[in-house]
């Protein structure tokens, strides 16, 4: 681990010295917290790390630029995924004002604003988030910007329910723009492979609500196997809303969502059309916190945060600090 960080540093340099216009953002994100969880009649206390990043941004020509996001705390190499640590790293082709190509590691286009956060932002997630077995695949997304703040994307990659590189796909369609400068949106519609190729399709339609210094942000998600019977109606899916309330340097945060999945959504061998969210599941979680900026930026954060789920009754506090540290800033 200390040799690849190292190598990583010098390669960032070197580019920086060679090439001024190559590295434009090299930094380090990482969040720290105490964490209280109690069950009926125990309770467990420690101190975590939870996430350590190192972010490159930068360009190889005018019209083409790219990205990496390394996650130093997870484990590097695994034999079914070489680029398991790996979110993105990618190079971006900006062919014209309306059209780029992005080619490389990336995060898999679902919609919805959970999936889409920074996950160094988000406290506490879906069982769909949670139990996806990868959120950033290799691939390609083909963006048309038909007009200013719209673009329609196209993208084939790696499938997200594959355990690396496997020779199962995923097809997505995805709408990210807006109806009004107050209401802007993710939504997707996916056809994804699982390991035996059987596709589950995904319609996925994320808003986020902005009102002055209030944001809220709604995500509902339907799934359905191929096959499946009621294909269109809820019986496979996701809500989620999120509440944050700026005051100063503080936020103030709400948190809730729901996920079901009727027992009934088996195939005629009584296999899951699903295998992230099973058949008779039903999953209720929430919570609340407060941010606190104290000098104004997202350079340093504090976090109280407290949610529950209905999977074990399971109480969770944490207490934590979160800092960017830049290392070249253009």
């Amino acid at each position: 681990m200390r040799k690849i960080v190292i190598c990583m540093f010098l390669a960032a340099f070197c580019l920086q010295s060679f090439a001024q216009n190559a590295v434009d953002s090299l930094y380090i994100d990482t969040r720290v917290a105490f964490h209280l969880e109690s069950v009926p009649g125990e309770t467990v206390t420690k101190f975590q790390g939870d996430h350590l990043n190192l972010n490159i941004w930068g360009h190889i020509a005018p019209n083409v630029d790219y990205r990496l996001r390394q996650r130093l705390n997870k484990q590097v190499f695994d034999a079914r995924n070489i680029f398991n640590a790996t979110d993105f790293l990618y190079v971006n082709w900006h062919a014209t004002d309306k059209l780029r190509l992005m080619v490389g590691k990336q995060a898999v286009l679902i919609g919805g604003y959970e999936y889409d956060a920074v996950p160094i932002d988000v406290y506490f997630y879906s069982q769909f988030c949670n139990n996806l077995y990868q959120g950033f695949t290799m691939g390609a997304s083909l963006y048309y910007r038909f007009m200013e703040g719209q673009d329609i994307i196209f993208q084939f990659c790696d499938s997200p329910l594959s355990l690396g590189f496997e020779n199962v796909y995923a097809y997505n369609l995805a709408w990210s723009g807006s109806f009004a400068p107050w209401w802007h949106t993710i939504w997707s519609t996916n056809f994804v492979q699982d390991r035996d190729s059987r596709f589950v399709n995904y319609v996925s339609l994320g808003n986020h609500f902005t009102f002055g210094n209030i944001l809220f942000d709604l995500d509902v998600m339907n799934r359905a196997g191929i096959g499946q019977r009621s294909s269109l109606i809820l019986s496979d899916y996701t809500v989620i809303s999120k509440f944050i309330w700026s005051v100063g340097k503080w936020n103030i945060c709400w948190k809730a969502g729901y996920e079901r999945n009727e027992p009934w959504n088996v195939d005629a061998s009584g296999r899951p059309y699903d295998e992230v969210i099973l058949p008779g599941t039903e999953y209720l979680y929430g919570g609340a916190g407060l941010e606190y900026f104290p000098m104004g930026d997202n350079n340093l954060r504090l976090h109280a945060v407290y949610y529950r789920d209905n999977s074990r009754s399971r109480n969770n506090f944490e207490f934590g600090v979160t800092w960017r540290l830049d290392i070249i800033r253009r």
